[in-house]
């Protein structure tokens, strides 16, 4: 085993995130000096104008530039350009909890798992936040997924072909389920583990932005766009998630 590589590698996809980039990496240190083991960070810089590469560059992460407009395009950048056992996966407008790496590494060690994800918590409620998180949290059971820090081997990144960049959005669901495919193909099986008690937090910017209510019709939208190709979802995607305009924060210009 070459001792020198990093057991876990931590990509971190970005755009535009100076405000809340500060945030997730205090929660990384925290939880790297809870870790009996080493943990690389890779924040894959998505294009941004802001100061999003040097906030990471000056906490100690290694920055890998991605010119194309597309999260899939900056997780797989991220992923490649890593040297870890294991590669992670969080969201830049996040907290991860301290027990984190350690939770990571066990269930990698177990060879009956293929990939697994922490789940998240908002970082804040309320009534229209609680009715989107219970049709949300139904559907990804019934898949079999989640979200927040998601995690698999390296190997079986590569094995799946790393995320599809062939769509703006829904790529982290395609991309648990090309492993929980692999998994089953095996014998003896692998299998997906969704984590307890170390839950990811996530920001309800787009709530704060939109309205704790906005995302009630975006569902619907967004099922009436699949259901007409990827083209239609693709487009539908890019207005929520790509829209400078539409991401911007509350009082920002």
């Amino acid at each position: 085993m070459d001792e020198t590589r990093p057991r876990i590698s931590l990509v971190v996809p970005a755009w535009n995130e100076e405000r809340w980039l500060p945030r997730l990496l205090a929660s990384v240190e925290t939880a790297r000096e809870r870790f009996d083991g080493t943990v690389e960070v890779v924040v894959a810089d998505n294009a941004s104008t802001d100061r999003t590469a040097a906030i990471a560059t000056e906490h100690g992460c290694r920055v890998v530039a991605v010119a194309r407009r597309c999260i899939a395009a900056a997780r797989n950048g991220g992923a490649r350009a890593s040297t870890g056992e294991i590669v992670a996966f969080v969201d830049a407008d996040s907290r991860i909890h301290p027990d984190t790496f350690g939770v990571v590494d066990a269930r990698m060690r177990d060879p009956r798992i293929v990939c697994g994800a922490t789940g998240v918590w908002p970082d804040r409620w309320s009534p229209g936040i609680v009715v989107c998180g219970l049709l949300i949290w139904p559907l990804l059971a019934a898949a079999r997924v989640d979200a927040g820090v998601v995690f698999c081997r390296r190997a079986d990144f590569d094995a799946v072909g790393g995320y599809d960049e062939a769509w703006n959005a829904s790529e982290d669901v395609r991309f648990l389920r090309a492993l929980r495919v692999l998994g089953r193909r095996r014998r003896p099986r692998q299998r997906f583990t969704r984590t307890f008690g170390v839950e990811t937090i996530t920001s309800m910017r787009k709530f704060d932005r939109l309205g704790d209510w906005h995302f009630l019709p975006l569902i619907a939208r967004g099922t009436v766009a699949a259901i007409f190709g990827r083209a239609r979802f693709n487009r539908y995607a890019r207005s929520y998630w790509y829209d400078e305009s539409a991401r911007a924060e509350p009082g920002s210009t």
